[in-house]
């Protein structure tokens, strides 16, 4: 992004030289005449003691700027942590004193204190935000919340704009300060899924109203502004290990109505390490026969040679579809590019202010395939369209094993995505990818996606409660396999629950050995389909809940992963029913009673 000077007290000609001059600077010249000017400020000043008082103007008291910054998150799956800790790192080296804190680990009557706030944060579900932003949310958005005319903000917000409330969370933040008094340092930044690129103009953003504010920010450390940045050979999310396929087989039995991967990766040579509870994330590929579907429906010449991204790369058509734009997801953004492209009536008015129910009704369920049979045929060129489409986001999946059980290996436990919907078959793009064309001996572009948000107790004496049915059962396949090779003497209680235990119980025969040997102290099973009517986790719940408020009572923390939108519901509250009727409890008190579970991080969910 290239910076214009503008509303500055500059002459037009002096601000022309400026524009001119300033994307030419390398960070080390810009970095010498920070420190060039500001000693040409301070020769100024000593010349100005010589000069005899009566003929200096008094000069309006100037109030210091606080060089102090908090840095506040709310993450789910740990993009805006990692993206929040970044930001501090880069703060500290311009000679900031830098919070970094999870909202939850926040005291929020510190916050009138607060001169300088940054806020990172997802949105989660609905419109929702994170669990670890829950508290915070609501105490700014509540009748507590303090008047902050002195406080100066700026929001990073994270989502994916294939949801209706995208960055909802975000821009709820940017509001509230601002109707608290707050002044904004740098406008809000709204990122999709693709987010690198759009984060780092908002970190410099902020850095430039910092030091526009601080006067000296950039200055402050000229040297360390200056040094040359190693590369970081670590992979990472930019820089995925290719990790070779060890084992893929089907857990489910013959008969069964799903398919469940069990994947095991090599990370060896990698140098990639994890905890149990985190994720791994995997940049899939398009289904070939969809890709060739849409270069016919197109028109488009497959080897077309077509720039993918700002940098300039150039890749072929049918590669570039294939391994680096998403094109199974519509949002709105890109059919209102497309529109934009298009001489379509239909597209136009169906893009057209106001039609918002038709647009999100229109969006559901297609991809490129059926938006290029709806609209086409286009005079726009494949090069015009491709600028407008997604890069292709990688898919995240809770890990389901011990590193230290399984040296250099990552397992994960897949269900394949299959169903119908506007006339056509669909295909879930990683999971079918994993469970039809990868083999023992391919690799696949992955990396770490650290989530301490999940996480097993630090004392591993604490008793431990988890919930996850179907695929949700992966990060306790980590847990118990890390409470083995530790020696952990916790109690551990395992609630899983799928169709059918003949041919659905994933992972059974592991269970039922660590049953065996004590690793796990008690497991309860609901399979819904094996009944006239259906059972499921949370009635075993309710079956056990003496027992399992007691557990609670005891400090067990209590964790959910799989299904957000309806078994995470069910079981949540399901659990405020436990802990209201076994405790003796009004509603508002049982919910006071989790809350403060949240707090302890003792209630942890991993949900999707």
């Amino acid at each position: 992004m290239q910076l214009q000077v503008m509303n500055s007290p500059f002459n037009q000609e002096q601000a022309e030289l400026l524009n001119r001059l300033l994307p030419t600077l390398t960070e080390s010249q810009k970095a010498w005449l920070s420190g060039f000017l500001a000693a040409s400020q301070s020769f100024e000043a000593a010349a100005a003691l010589e000069t005899p008082a009566a003929e200096i103007p008094a000069a309006e008291p100037v109030q210091p700027v606080s060089k102090e910054v908090t840095i506040l998150y709310g993450s789910q799956t740990g993009n805006a942590q990692g993206l929040a800790e970044n930001a501090g790192k880069k703060l500290e080296e311009r000679g900031f004193q830098v919070t970094v804190s999870s909202m939850s680990d926040f005291k929020a009557n510190q916050l009138k204190k607060i001169r300088n706030l940054l806020v990172v944060v997802s949105t989660h579900g609905e419109g929702d935000p994170p669990d670890n932003a829950q508290s915070f949310h609501e105490f700014l958005h509540g009748r507590r919340a303090p008047k902050l005319d002195d406080l100066r903000f700026s929001v990073l917000a994270l989502g994916d704009s294939s949801y209706e409330f995208f960055c909802k969370t975000g821009k709820d933040f940017d509001q509230r300060l601002e109707e608290l008094g707050g002044k904004r340092l740098h406008p809000r930044v709204d990122c999709d899924v693709d987010f690198d690129d759009s984060a780092s103009a908002w970190l410099e953003g902020v850095l430039g109203g910092l030091s526009e504010a601080g006067g000296q920010g950039k200055s402050a450390a000229p040297n360390q502004a200056a040094a040359p940045q190693t590369a970081d050979a670590v992979y990472s999310r930019k820089k995925p290990f290719q990790a070779e396929v060890l084992e893929n087989l089907n857990l489910n039995g013959r008969g069964s109505n799903k398919e469940t991967r069990h994947l095991e990766l090599s990370l060896e040579g990698s140098g990639l390490t994890y905890e149990p509870g985190d994720a791994l994330g995997i940049y899939p590929e398009n289904d070939p026969e969809l890709v060739d579907m849409l270069l016919q429906e197109m028109k488009w010449d497959p080897d077309e040679v077509v720039t993918v991204d700002k940098q300039g790369e150039r890749l072929p058509l049918k590669e570039a579809l294939t391994s680096y734009f998403e094109i199974t997801v519509l949002t709105k953004k890109f059919l209102r590019q497309a529109a934009a492209l298009t001489e379509n009536e239909k597209l136009r008015e169906l893009t057209a202010p106001g039609n918002e129910d038709r647009l999100k009704e229109y969006i559901h369920g297609r991809d490129l395939l059926d938006f290029a049979g709806d609209f086409g045929p286009f005079s726009a060129s494949a090069q015009e369209f491709v600028s407008i489409l997604r890069k292709m986001p990688p898919r995240l999946y809770s890990i389901a094993s011990s590193i230290a059980a399984n040296p250099d290996e990552v397992h994960l436990t897949i269900g394949a995505v299959r169903y119908n919907t506007h006339g056509r078959d669909r295909k879930g793009v990683c999971s079918i990818l994993c469970a039809e064309r990868l083999q023992p001996g391919d690799t696949l572009p992955v990396f770490i996606q650290p989530n301490k948000n999940f996480k097993l107790p630090e004392n591993p004496d604490t008793p431990i409660i988890m919930v996850g049915p179907g695929t949700g059962v992966a990060p306790f396949r980590s847990f118990m396999q890390e409470r083995e090779e530790t020696g952990a003497k916790g109690k551990s209680w395992m609630f899983f629950g799928d169709q059918h235990f003949v041919t659905d119980f994933l992972y059974q025969t592991e269970w039922q050995k660590w049953l065996k040997d004590g690793v796990l102290t008690k497991m309860d099973i609901a399979f819904s389909r094996d009944s006239e009517e259906k059972v499921y986790v949370q009635h075993r719940m309710l079956e056990h809940s003496k027992e399992l408020f007691e557990w609670l009572q005891e400090g067990a923390a209590f964790y959910i992963c799989g299904d957000k939108n309806h078994m995470a519901k069910d079981v949540h509250n399901t659990l405020l029913d436990i802990v209201e009727k076994e405790g003796g409890m009004s509603r508002e008190e049982a919910e006071a009673y989790l809350a403060e579970m949240k707090q302890q991080k003792r209630y942890q969910r991993d949900v999707y």
